[in-house]
Parts: C-alpha cells; sequence; structure tokens
C-alpha cells in the first residue's frame, strides 16, 4: 500500500532544512539514528540533504506490481531515493531507475504519460487514511501497528501482541 509522505514536495524537491523548520529536528542526530538502525539490519543508507516527492514513482510501482519480476522495482527506488540521494519525483529519472529494475522503458514512460496507476495509489492514500497511518513504514497486524523503521524485537513484539503463532522450519 502506498503513503502520501510529504506529498507537498514541488517537482525539484525540497531540502530537509527546509522540511524540518522551525520543528527543532536535529538532521545529523535523525541521520546517525537512521544509519544506525539500518546498519543493524544489514540495509544500505545514505545521508541526503532533499526530500522528493514521490507519487509518480509510488504509480509506476503500483503498475510493476502487475509486471513480471516488477517487485525489484521497489528496492531500486528505496536504494535511489535513500541511498544515492536521487530526485524520484522526476520523470526521466524515474523511467531510468525502473529500467535498471528490469521493467521495459516504454511501459514506464506509458504509466507516466497516461497516469494510468493514478486512481489505485489515490484508493492507496485513502486507505492509509482511514487506517491513521501517519508514517513509512508502518507494520499493522491484528489492529496494532508499529510506525516508522523498527528494530526486528519491535517487530516480533507487534506479531505477538496480535496473536501470530511462530513458524516451525519444515
Amino acid at each position: 500500500m502506498h503513503f502520501p509522505l510529504h506529498p507537498e514536495t514541488p517537482a525539484e524537491g525540497m531540502s530537509l532544512e527546509a522540511l524540518f523548520a522551525g520543528r527543532g529536528v536535529d538532521l545529523d542526530a535523525m541521520y546517525v539514528r537512521m544509519k544506525g538502525l539500518m546498519d543493524a539490519e544489514g540495509l544500505p543508507y545514505g545521508q541526503r540533504t532533499h526530500t522528493y516527492n514521490s507519487r509518480l514513482a509510488q504509480e509506476v510501482g503500483k503498475w510493476a506490481d502487475s509486471q513480471p519480476g516488477g517487485e525489484a522495482v521497489h528496492d531500486a527506488f528505496y536504494r535511489a531515493y535513500f541511498v544515492d540521494a536521487l530526485n524520484i519525483g522526476d520523470q526521466d529519472t524515474i523511467v531510468e531507475i525502473a529500467s535498471g529494475a528490469g521493467l521495459p522503458a516504454d511501459g514506464v514512460r506509458q504509466v507516466l504519460t497516461t497516469r494510468s496507476h493514478r486512481d489505485a495509489v489515490d484508493a492507496d492514500w485513502a486507505k492509509s487514511r482511514q487506517y491513521g497511518v501517519t508514517g513509512v513504514p508502518t507494520f499493522v497486524a491484528d489492529g496494532y501497528g508499529v510506525v516508522g523503521a523498527q528494530p526486528y524485537e519491535a517487530l516480533q513484539q507487534l506479531m505477538d501482541s496480535a496473536g501470530a503463532q511462530q513458524r516451525t522450519a519444515d
């Protein structure tokens, strides 16, 4: 499901300083915390200076879910945004990322031109609001939720609270 994280961000992006202005956010401390969490999970994470509007990338991602091997685009968008600090709101950049993930460039351009998955992403955004999602990632299980990057133990506690039974290896 897609979520509108800072949908007011202009196409050219916005500095994180401007995004968090007046909120007392320590950007360096935020980066160090996130970097530590990502390192602990073996995930790459770079130090961004800007945020970008992800709406069009979400529409391509929604379309990609229906394409063979399309799930790879989600990791590619993650890497582009959170590691390489690329503008995932720029159409040429989106085409490059998605085609690099194995999707046909002409199909990606068609999705961007026709906005064929606009309504599907709108529906996801509406469902996010209905569920009370306030950040990404959000994990929900049986009415319980955890927001933000969390260590494994927090996700395990969520599943325990939801009454999930641990699977055993066969």
